[in-house]
């Protein structure tokens, strides 16, 4: 009976044991998954603040590019001179005649000095050639700018022989590797090739646009797809995107990499790219099976017709669209001053542009230069609200002829209509992203293309008898993704791109069988040592940050919004107010109260002292210089768009603008930011900027410009 006992408590004992140890395991196992879902949160919180500025920066491009259409189309120039800047500062994507791209871009004249130790190239190229671009561009080396006009000479050659979608068959090679977005990150392609090998005979290579802006090695990347493009024609396909477009070049990079480059050749080399990337290809379709394209579709989309288009016509997309007026008799080239044949001529080459709303009655003369100001402010106020509500492309509101299309109405609203039909087209294809939702309408939150849904894409598959779509354009955290019930598949081929460790880089391989197999990477090898604690939150500061310096450059508005909230002037307000206020504000459709505890300090009864917490954000985005607070925010939420308007005015892309330039783009622009100037306060506003004398303002001069007329207003 002893042992019969002792067993039996051995037994409870053993069994208590294992439910303590079993209550154990699932408290560990919940704490885990609250763990691991608590960062997930984190993680896709981290992701929507990326994505929102992101896009929020493409709206603020396209809304620049309204802004300066209506000013084209409401200023009426005093002198021909006039009239002669405005051409040239805006109207820069004019296409060459073939003889003076030739001879403006003439790469034989320039000589390779005897001290130069970087690769060089002979043509036709080899392989070999390929191979030593790699190695010089690992050891940091830069190839000679006669050899990049070179090349980008050869490489147009061969664009322009080529269809608008190519086609490529798996019949050739084994399987067809097809790349998203590069965005100049060199390392990133110098990582598919290790893993995937380089383009052969026997490995064929789809890269579907955005090659450029970003990334600080564009240039590398673009000269070694090119050099590869002419050594394995038939084996290497680019595909256009939507940074293969002169005007986003000047805002996200591209342009100002290529000028520090090359500081004496490099506006040729420029104007070189500019037409080498309107000549690349739309699209491109694999066994005709599966489409690849760089944004997307619509409802719309015409393969038959995009196979027909005059794609060297659209050196940029957002070059705004041709427009008409049917009730305007006036022939443009009358109000101009042009000769028909000049009309004629700038019409054949301007490009299509995005529609704004119908004009305003008809501008005052400029010799009242008071009244002509308060009305071109009043005018252009309404329209940069009317672009911040809504950026959209609507098919059924009037055309109206624009300054920068000169084209005459005589030739009838029925040659103008294919024009717009083409551009839509395009901008669709390059700029569209899939929604989970049915149907198809504007992209608001890039401020360009649309958004398509399951039945677009089935309607699309069904027509054209195809398997599914690729296209890019979006970042993806995991490098690639499946929507619309795996019909539509998403590659994004930049790891890192937000952060070191914010998402892998993707290919895709595509086989006989057309079944898609995925190769993920991180380029950036600190990203290996991260756990995925450390990683997410190197990121999510990264994030947070971002969001701060973006809450801080619109302080002034989120104060006005506050009050809205404090009728009683206490300088308290309810957080659920603060998020509601933030987001009318801002509109990035972030989930601010779940934000909030990462942005504010409450206090105990759930309140927000709103003007402590904006002086807050001042405290740490405030520089060296001590700034005046108000003069910084400014500053924050206009720089980039000053840099863009710098470099635009800035033709030859040297870094400077003379003075006449800048005289002539300020009684532009001024409106826009509430100034009113006469001529002679502009001439002493230019002295007074201009520090070193040198008859020139740099970039640096101009943002004072601008920093001097704010303190002055205030």
């Amino acid at each position: 009976m002893g042992s019969g006992s002792s067993v039996n408590v051995d037994y409870k004992y053993s069994l208590q044991k294992s439910e303590k140890a079993f209550k154990a395991a699932v408290l560990i196992q919940q704490w885990y998954r609250r763990y691991v879902a608590r960062l997930e949160m984190r993680r896709r919180c981290t992701w929507r603040i990326f994505q929102s500025i992101e896009y929020a920066c493409e709206q603020d491009q396209i809304k620049l590019h309204n802004f300066f259409s209506y000013l084209m189309e409401q200023f009426t120039p005093s002198s021909s001179k006039e009239r002669d800047f405005i051409s040239r500062m805006f109207i820069s994507g004019e296409s060459y005649k073939e003889a003076e791209l030739e001879k403006y871009c003439d790469y034989e004249s320039i000589e390779v000095p005897d001290s130069y130790t970087g690769p060089h190239l002979s043509f036709p190229l080899l392989p070999d050639h390929a191979t030593a671009l790699l190695e010089a561009f690992k050891q940091k080396q830069q190839l000679h700018a006669r050899y990049v006009l070179n090349l980008l000479h050869e490489t147009r050659k061969h664009l322009k022989q080529l269809p608008n979608i190519s086609h490529v068959s798996t019949c050739y090679s084994e399987e067809v590797t097809v790349c998203g977005d590069l965005h100049g990150q060199l390392d990133d392609l110098f990582l598919i090739f290790y893993k995937n090998g380089l383009p052969s005979p026997s490995k064929s290579y789809v890269f579907n646009g955005d090659f450029v802006d970003r990334g600080k090695q564009s240039l590398e990347v673009l000269i070694i797809l090119f050099t590869f493009l002419l050594i394995y024609p038939k084996e290497v396909h680019l595909n256009r995107g939507n940074h293969e477009d002169h005007m986003v070049n000047l805002r996200y990079g591209f342009t100002k990499e290529v000028m520090q480059k090359y500081k004496v050749h490099g506006k040729k080399i420029l104007r070189m790219f500019q037409n080498v990337f309107c000549w690349l290809p739309l699209a491109t379709l694999i066994d005709q099976k599966v489409l690849i394209l760089h944004g997307g579709i619509s409802d719309t989309t015409d393969l038959d017709m995009l196979e027909k288009i005059q794609r060297d016509k659209f050196i940029s997309v957002l070059r705004m669209k041709k427009r008409k007026e049917s009730n305007r008799k006036v022939e443009m080239r009358d109000i101009n001053g042009e000769s028909k044949s000049e009309a004629d001529a700038a019409g054949n080459e301007a490009a299509p542009r995005l529609s704004l709303q119908p004009q305003p009655a008809q501008a005052p003369s400029t010799a009242n230069r008071l009244e002509f100001s308060r009305w071109i402010r009043q005018t252009v106020q309404e329209q940069i609200d009317t672009c911040r509500r809504l950026v959209d492309i609507s098919e059924s509101e009037p055309e109206e002829l624009t300054y920068s299309s000169t084209v005459s109405l005589k030739y009838g609203d029925e040659l103008c209509q294919p024009h717009q039909e083409e551009w839509q087209q395009i901008l669709d294809i390059l700029w569209s992203d899939p929604m989970p939702q049915e149907g198809c309408r504007a992209n608001k939150v890039r401020g360009g293309g649309c958004y398509f849904g399951p039945d677009v894409t089935e309607k699309i598959l069904e027509k054209y008898n195809l398997q599914f779509l690729i296209r890019s354009h979006e970042c993806k955290q995991e490098g690639y993704e499946f929507c619309h019930s795996r019909k539509v598949l998403t590659i994004f081929s930049a790891s890192n791109y937000y952060e070191i460790g914010s998402n892998r880089g993707a290919y895709v391989k595509l086989g006989p069988d057309l079944v898609p197999h995925f190769v993920q990477y991180q380029a950036n090898k600190s990203a290996h040592m991260l756990t995925m604690t450390q990683r997410i939150s190197r990121v999510e500061e990264s994030a947070f940050r971002a969001l701060r310096e973006k809450l801080f450059a619109h302080t002034s508005a989120l104060i006005s919004a506050f009050k809205a909230y404090d009728e009683d002037n206490t300088g308290r307000i309810t957080l659920s107010n603060w998020a509601t206020a933030v987001e009318s504000v801002l509109r990035l459709g972030l989930p601010w109260r779940m934000l909030r505890p990462q942005l504010v300090r409450s206090t105990e009864d759930g309140m927000l002292e709103y003007k402590s917490w904006l002086d807050d954000l001042a405290m740490e985005q405030r520089s060296q210089e001590h700034i005046q607070s108000s003069l910084l925010e400014v500053i924050y939420r206009n720089r980039s768009n000053l840099e863009t308007i710098f470099r635009i005015i800035d033709k030859d892309h040297s870094g400077l603008i003379s003075f006449e330039e800048f005289q002539q783009t300020w009684k532009l622009f001024s409106s826009h930011m509430n100034i009113e100037l006469t001529d002679d306060g502009i001439s002493d506003l230019v002295r007074s900027i201009d520090f070193n004398k040198d008859g020139n303002i740099d970039f640096n001069e101009f943002l004072e410009a601008f920093r001097l007329v704010r303190q002055c207003q205030a």
